[in-house]
């Protein structure tokens, strides 16, 4: 058992339940199993399998069961129980479960000591788009369970051969990097149709520094993909997109048969916690209740970007302070964790990036370098090896 600091036991053993099982809540397992092994941890989550999601644009290059680690295989390298259940969180019901100490996961009641809520937040789906929805448009969720590979042949085995348009709904960091693997997998396979990129801002990963723009649109055009700012879609028909230009508000049509929309996440189950992970609900905080990754808030200066890195860190901190929390001493530890770095992937042999300060923008195979390092970092902390400093 590896030693944590301000960590002294007490003689009894802790019930866990970490509810998600995306980066956040196996980040926190793995911590929880490293300074506690006998720890009796309960992991809720309705799939079947870890999914590592910002690598789902690869599978136009390698197959979706290269991003799947089954839970059974985790269960049995970390000691845990799945239980496969969606939960229904509000403010209320997690009051509840901070009074009872047990929560309801389908038929089983499942009692805990400590919660990690970490349950991601609710992308923008197809449901979401009203007028949007149609066959001709998938989103990020499309690509759960099938490649993108897969997805898009099956789509276009149901088109005729005609040059028209594929169309990348959203400039962000999830939307560039499927724009640039679609861009490659049309060039290798011959695929006859043209590539377009829509978005509501002004400049594409307008998030980051100005640099990150910069080198993206000329990347874009050097591929000759047709950019689209300041356009918002409205809807995706059979053969056709429609967009409405924000400055003018005129409406417009271009060809396309197909729409990859990726909007981005919905702020409105995003819980809030204290500067040391714990929920906070009418002002006050949820002592055994924690949450972490893409549903968490934390008032802190630490970072609550929607990003893996935030999403494990947050998670390590949690199952720190549950154990602390547990122990003796009781003395947390604030959430002080900032981004080192960010990279966009741009196809199989491109990256831009940050390092250490936003401004230090880097491009190419350094960028690359990056990227795998992070990469590699996590896969090892899945097979139970933690190279994490905090």
């Amino acid at each position: 058992m590896a030693l944590l600091p301000l960590y002294i036991p007490k003689n009894r053993r802790l019930q866990v339940v970490i509810a998600g099982g995306g980066y956040a809540g196996i980040a926190a397992m793995t911590t929880l199993r490293r300074y506690n092994p006998d720890a009796e941890i309960t992991l809720i989550d309705p799939g079947i399998n870890h999914l590592k999601i910002t690598h789902l644009h690869e599978t136009f290059r390698y197959p979706l069961s290269d991003l799947l680690v089954p839970y059974t295989a985790l269960e049995q390298r970390f000691g845990c129980r799945h239980i496969r259940s969606t939960l229904s969180l509000d403010e209320s019901m997690l009051c509840q479960w901070q009074q009872d100490h047990y929560l309801q996961a389908g038929d089983i009641q499942v009692p805990f000591d400590y919660l990690l809520v970490a349950s991601g937040a609710r992308m923008a789906c197809r449901s979401d788009m009203d007028s949007h929805t149609t066959k001709n448009v998938f989103g990020l969720e499309d690509f759960f369970t099938v490649s993108g590979a897969d997805l898009l042949n099956s789509f276009l085995e149901t088109k005729n051969s005609e040059r028209s348009y594929i169309s990348v709904i959203g400039g962000g960091a999830t939307g560039i990097q499927f724009l640039f693997e679609l861009a490659d997998y049309l060039y290798r396979h011959r695929i006859n149709h043209g590539l377009r990129l829509v978005d509501d801002k002004e400049r594409v990963l307008q998030q980051f520094p100005k640099g990150f723009s910069w080198y993206v649109e000329k990347r874009m055009l050097e591929l000759d993909i047709e950019f689209y700012p300041a356009a918002h879609f409205l809807e995706q028909r059979t053969d056709k997109l429609l967009l409405e230009d924000k400055t003018s508000g005129r409406h417009f049509v271009l060809p396309s048969i197909l729409s990859l929309a990726f909007t981005g996440n919905r702020p409105g189950n995003l819980i809030k916690t204290n500067l040391f992970g714990q929920v906070m609900a009418a002002g006050k905080p949820l002592e055994h209740i924690f949450a972490a990754g893409d549903c968490s808030v934390y008032q802190s200066v630490g970072s609550n970007t929607m990003t893996a890195q935030s999403a494990v860190r947050k998670g390590k901190l949690a199952a720190r302070n549950m154990l602390r929390h547990s122990g003796m001493l009781k003395v947390l530890e604030p959430y002080l964790h900032r981004d080192l770095g960010y990279v966009v992937s741009l196809g199989p042999n491109d990256a831009v990036g940050w390092l250490a300060v936003e401004n230090n923008v880097v491009t190419g195979i350094p960028a690359q370098v990056i990227k795998e390092i992070v990469e590699v970092q996590y896969d090892l902390l899945l097979s139970g090896v933690d190279t994490y400093l905090v």
